[in-house]
């Protein structure tokens, strides 16, 4: 039987750089009892089920995300297929990007920054409210940037 894509090697990688730089910036889990390096595999899958959007994008001059948990799939409504690899950007309305950059900027000079709030669109082009994201830098063992973490609680349709 095939692994679901967020237990496959590449994913995996990359739930440990969230959580191991999430640590990092806010000197606290993601996910509250989970630990990367007892076990990936169950720290993935539980980064996968939480009940908070989880998402992540590389470090791309245009980024492209390259994880969402389910909660991020189920409110972009999109299935992980397109959800990986598509540009960042495209989760926010045009009108509000270049707020959404100017964030996404701060957050990486200052390598994290949390109480995040703005408009998101879905793949229909219905939209919703984020509040109180958390948005970080994903460091490497050689403390090398490789893009952005961010996840949320907090979100309405509108």
């Amino acid at each position: 039987m095939k692994e679901p894509p967020w237990l496959e090697p590449p994913a995996l990688e990359v739930v440990g750089l969230i959580l191991a730089s999430h640590q990092a910036a806010f000197g606290r889990p993601l996910v509250a009892g989970t630990d990367p390096h007892r076990n990936l595999r169950l720290a993935a899958q539980e980064v996968f089920a939480v009940d908070q959007a989880v998402l992540a994008h590389d470090g791309s001059e245009d980024p492209r995300l390259i994880y969402a948990n389910a909660a991020a799939i189920q409110l972009w409504r999109r299935p992980w297929a397109e959800m990986i690899g598509l540009p960042s950007r495209m989760t926010a309305e045009p009108l509000v990007r270049k707020e959404r950059a100017q964030a996404l900027a701060l957050a990486q000079l200052k390598e994290a920054l949390e109480g995040y709030g703005g408009i998101r669109i879905d793949r229909f082009g219905h939209r919703f409210q984020i509040r109180g994201a958390r948005i970080w830098t994903l460091r490497d063992r050689q403390s090398e940037a490789r893009g952005q973490g961010a996840c949320f609680s907090t979100w309405w349709r509108i």
